[in-house]
């Protein structure tokens, strides 16, 4: 009865200690960032009234009261334009990282069942590691063409093998564990021992996985965007209106400012989360 419940505290401890690593200074200022920066592309609509599609007569006009961020080269508003921008990054990697998450336990699964799939489900890892998440971008950009779901589609895919051999490597470890092994000498199938005992105590890593592949997926959508393989104009991006910038870095460096403050501080809110929690189970 005591080996049985002992993965159980395990488990609990693994989460204590999360907590504990997003308390400290790291995890709170990440989830600061993140949080600010959400919020604000959340409240897009009360915090800017402006159409972040219409066009104005003042064209690459500087920051000022009525239009915070300043003016795009079309006199679109900046700040209404970097506020729907973070709304549809946010939208994009909160689909395609849980779906790529999902994909790669699926795979991880499938190669705990079997020595024959594990090594196929590790040739198609290799397979999927050996392309840069660019180079990805570009193969499935020129076939599906550039949009939303196809920014989605490259990011889930580019995490698959990462959360797939996290947890593959989790398994491993604990099908070696004393529970385990007692598990299955007291007769539980295979496939028991899998879902009942090991992968509960096997899926915690994934926690902090989870928080690095979002900083991937701001950086990921914000380079297709940046080079106008990611969604379609005049639908604002973050890396869309960097790469509008780019011409007028000389003359007006105000226009680049507000995306690229908030991709830094998605990026980096999400960059200490991940290293918070990655300490905090290290304790």
């Amino acid at each position: 009865m005591t080996t049985a419940t002992a993965p159980s505290r395990s488990g609990a401890r693994s989460r204590n200690r999360y907590l504990t690593g997003l308390l400290t200074w790291r995890g709170l200022a990440g989830l600061a960032l993140v949080g600010v920066v959400a919020l604000a592309g959340l409240l897009a609509p009360l915090l800017s009234g402006t159409d972040p599609n219409a066009q104005g007569p003042l064209a690459l006009a500087g920051p000022g009261p009525e239009h915070p961020f300043g003016t795009d080269d079309l006199g679109r508003d900046l700040f209404a334009r970097v506020l729907r921008g973070i709304g549809t990054d946010l939208s994009i990697i909160l689909l395609a990282v849980p779906a790529g998450a999902l994909l790669g336990c699926a795979c991880a699964l499938l190669a705990a069942s079997s020595r024959w799939a594990d090594l196929a489900v590790q040739r198609v890892f290799d397979l999927l590691l050996s392309f840069p998440g660019l180079i990805l971008g570009l193969a499935v950009t020129a076939v599906l063409g550039p949009g939303r779901w196809t920014v989605a589609l490259v990011i889930a895919i580019a995490e698959v093998p990462y959360f797939g051999r996290q947890l593959r490597g989790g398994i491993l470890v604990q099908q070696e564990r004393e529970y385990a092994v007692a598990a299955r000498v007291g007769g539980a199938t295979r496939g028991r021992v899998l879902l009942r005992h090991v992968l509960p105590n096997a899926v915690d890593p994934l926690i902090v996985q989870t928080a690095v592949a979002l900083s991937v997926g701001v950086f990921v959508e914000g380079a297709l965007s940046f080079l106008g393989l990611g969604v379609r104009p005049p639908e604002p991006t973050l890396g869309s209106i960097l790469s509008q910038s780019v011409d007028y870095l000389a003359t007006d460096p105000s226009f680049a400012a507000g995306p690229l403050a908030a991709t830094t501080a998605l990026v980096l809110g999400f960059t200490l989360v991940a290293e918070a929690l990655n300490r905090g189970i290290r304790r």
